[in-house]
């Protein structure tokens, strides 16, 4: 092609501009191929984001959500500031789907693993009464453990700091934060007042003769009281402070979270179960596993009554989770799920922890 043909493909005003600025260099000739390569590059580029936007054009807002997701997580490597953490117990053995309405105690199993939740109380700062307080349930409450199990970890701290950051993580999980009586600050508020009244049990049996009972209170104190504002009401201390026993638990047993995917699926309990219970065992399973839909509808299977429609429910959920991990080694059949030995690169996190951290020990 001739300098003049060459030419004639430069378009960009930045690149013709460059053009001008190279005319009577002795280097002319080359300078116009190299600029014209950098009009053809981006030529490719516009016309691939032409073609993408045309393909999401026909999908639904979930399904852009989740397109999205999978491209920047295949193409920005994941830095500190992605790593969130969850306990590993509780990526094994989630929360209510939903608000267990006159339930005050809550099972969830996972093989041998039994998590046994308890509500409780809190006292009001308005009336001085211990008033009762809910199950923590739904995707809110498993992203308030999310962001503050994270922070425990990020300030090596049992007392964290909250106020701030809770809005800031409101704001990355794609929710407005809005006031009054249906914001979102009020729905994740609730979620934390549930989470610090309740009381856990961590049941452990080795399938022979031996079991053990570790009562793990995620909080030990939570303040809250009443200002003179009548449009704030009840404020929230800006600190939260973990139970000892439970922080240096978490310490121990901390599953890093890409909040990029967590982000994908904030709107779904199960997905967010799913991606958190893959993520660890996709990081230490070293043969095939299989489970059967019997094993899987024990797990994630509580909102569904028959094992039937929960098929249909989970094929869909794992559906959506490999659009953001197409190479994801999962795969469902007859007889249920197979998990295959996974190469770090297609984990739901990396391996490598950020340097900034101690490695946490795998849990039990």
């Amino acid at each position: 092609m001739s300098v003049d043909e060459q030419i004639a493909v430069i378009r960009d005003a930045d690149l013709l501009t460059e053009v001008e600025r190279a005319r009577g260099h002795f280097m002319f000739k080359t300078i116009i191929e190299h600029i014209a390569h950098k009009q053809t590059l981006r030529d490719a580029e516009h016309a691939k984001r032409i073609a993408v936007d045309a393909r999401r054009a026909a999908m639904s807002r979930d399904q852009r959500r989740r397109d999205a997701v999978r491209e920047v997580i295949e193409t920005t490597p994941s830095t500190p500031e992605n790593i969130q953490h969850i306990h590993s117990v509780l990526a094994l053995c989630g929360l209510p789907y939903r608000e267990p309405k006159g339930e005050r105690e809550f099972f969830r199993e996972y093989g041998r693993n039994t998590l046994s939740i308890m509500a409780g109380r809190l006292k009001n700062p308005k009336t001085g009464q211990m008033e009762v307080q809910g199950l923590p349930y739904g995707p809110k409450a498993r992203l308030v453990l999310l962001h503050l199990c994270t922070e425990a970890v990020r300030q090596r701290s049992a007392r964290i700091e909250v106020a701030d950051s809770l809005s800031g993580f409101i704001k990355q999980m794609g929710f407005p934060v809005t006031g009054g009586e249906r914001g979102t600050l009020r729905q994740f508020k609730e979620q934390l007042n549930r989470l610090a009244a309740c009381t856990m049990q961590i049941g452990l049996w080795d399938g022979a003769s031996r079991s053990s009972t570790l009562n793990v209170p995620p909080f030990r104190q939570l303040d809250i009281w009443l200002t003179g504002n009548s449009d704030q009401g009840l404020l929230w201390s800006n600190t939260v402070q973990f139970h000892a026993d439970f922080y240096e638990n978490l310490i121990q047993h901390a599953l890093p979270v890409d909040i990029r995917a967590a982000r994908a699926f904030a709107g779904s309990a199960r997905k967010l179960d799913m991606l958190f219970w893959m993520g660890y065992r996709l990081r230490t399973v070293q043969r095939p596993l299989r489970l059967s839909w019997d094993n899987l509808h024990q797990q994630f299977g509580s909102d569904n009554a028959s094992i039937r429609s929960f098929k249909q429910a989970f094929k869909g959920d794992l559906a959506h989770i490999k659009e953001v991990f197409p190479r994801l080694r999962v795969s469902l059949d007859d007889g249920g799920m197979l998990l295959l030995p996974t190469d770090p690169s297609e984990l739901l996190v990396p391996p490598k922890r950020p340097k900034s951290e101690k490695p946490a020990a795998s849990a039990a």
